[in-house]
């Protein structure tokens, strides 16, 4: 009895062997990829996942979830700590303070041997935001920027029938709007000086690099930027837009009380405008691309959307790659826009009825032929975010004159490039 016990146990311990040595080997085949994403699109790039596991069975793929707030100070950490994930979604404006780190991976060989991802198959302008120095170090991922949204029958009344296309029309339909209203407090655009956006945008319009001295020292006094600066600021002067936020406690519904008329925004802005703007308004608004210097239209908005990277840290590029290959499919890219409505950033992808039949998503379409990235400096959002709205909020109250906003804006921007001046002078 005790032999043939002892031979039951030894059968036993060999099976449970080579079941644990079979498992072991089938999980040494598995390749898992670490995703880092923010946000909503980390919830819903999981859903995504699986038909690539299915497609690429020996990669699984991890996806891990931050905070956009933040998002960067962790990214910076792990840089640090060389404990970066394989791929990364990057807001494509941080691409310049991670490519200066030494973090990111050039993607041009990847590019160069793709039969999918390839430079005429994206938006020109969203390409060359991951552009530095001839190399690629991010692959747009999904597109935005900002265009016109506006009230269809207010330009009827003010004598339009059509968007403005230039400088001159814009400030012609805002007059011709406030005019309509006589004493009532009410506006033609919103511009808020919360809001950097629209003050760079039009100073790119009028051809402002915004930095000079490649991108040393701030630009924002020169002649184009104080040209657009002031034809902006002239809109609160003259009560065409009313002035801050604190006027407009919730913009859907000043859009469609009437408030104001036009406002320049992206395109997450659609679904609340859709569910403000119905029943009888349903028809009375729409979106167009933005008025161009002179005569050049649309004018030039800004480029800009997430980009996915990957980190010089990962041991996976070959099997990461295929990943991002599988994220930049058109049908992939389409089924990503109808769980977030994030803009493909695959020209194709605007091919599939639920775009191309989209009145609201023709103007963006159109938009995406003219964008341009803002400069590609590190140091950029701390300008954008804490400087130049100081001085339009400034400017706009009247406390400062432009040429006083200007100048005290560019000398807040060397202080600010200082440290990247001496980088240079130093590898010169």
């Amino acid at each position: 009895m005790n032999k043939k016990m002892n031979y039951i146990s030894k059968i036993l311990m060999v099976v449970i062997l080579m079941t644990v040595l079979s498992c072991n080997k089938e999980e040494g085949n598995v390749t898992t990829i670490k995703f880092w994403a923010m946000g909503s699109e980390a919830e819903v790039v999981t859903k995504l996942i699986p038909e690539f596991e299915k497609e690429n069975p020996g990669i699984k793929v991890l996806v891990q979830q931050m905070p956009w707030t933040a998002a960067q100070e962790k990214l910076i950490t792990a840089v640090a700590s060389d404990n970066t994930p394989d791929l990364c979604q990057l807001g494509n404006t941080w691409i310049p303070q991670f490519s200066s780190l030494k973090a990111l991976t050039s993607l041009n060989e990847w590019i160069n041997k793709s039969a999918s991802i390839k430079k005429e198959n994206y938006f020109e302008g969203i390409w060359e935001t991951n552009v530095i120095d001839d190399k690629v170090y991010g692959i747009p991922w999904y597109t935005d920027t900002r265009l016109m949204f506006y009230r269809k029958d207010v330009f009827e009344k003010a004598g339009y029938n059509h968007p403005p296309k230039t400088w001159e029309e814009l400030l012609d339909l805002s007059r011709k709007i406030k005019a309509l209203y006589k004493g009532e407090d009410k506006y033609a655009i919103y511009l808020p000086t919360n809001e950097w956006a629209p003050f760079v945008i039009f100073g790119l319009q009028a051809g402002s690099d915004l930095l000079k001295d490649k991108g040393t020292k701030g630009n924002f006094s020169g002649k184009e930027f104080k040209e657009a600066f002031s034809f902006l600021v002239n809109f609160h002067k003259e009560k065409l837009a009313p002035i801050g936020i604190s006027q407009v406690t919730n913009v859907y519904q000043a859009f469609s009380d009437e408030y104001f008329s036009m406002y320049i925004s992206g395109p997450w802005n659609i679904p609340e405008f859709k569910k403000w703007m119905k029943g009888n308004l349903a028809d009375k608004w729409s979106t167009t691309p933005l008025p161009g210097y002179k005569e050049n239209y649309p004018g030039v908005s800004l480029a800009a959307g997430s980009s996915l990277i990957i980190f010089n840290n990962s041991e996976h590029k070959k099997e990461t790659w295929r990943l991002i290959e599988f994220l930049s499919r058109s049908d992939v890219q389409i089924e990503f826009y109808k769980l977030l409505n994030d803009l493909p950033a695959i020209k194709e992808a605007w091919n599939d009825p639920v775009l191309k039949d989209d009145p609201y998503m023709k103007a963006f379409y159109e938009q995406f032929f003219h964008v341009v990235a803002t400069p590609k400096v590190p140091e950029w959002e701390q300008i954008a975010f804490s400087k130049i709205q100081q001085y339009a909020e400034l400017a706009a109250r009247g406390v400062l004159s432009v040429d006083e906003a200007l100048q005290r804006l560019d000398a807040d921007v060397d202080r600010i490039l200082e440290k990247r001046r001496w980088i240079i002078s130093k590898n010169k």
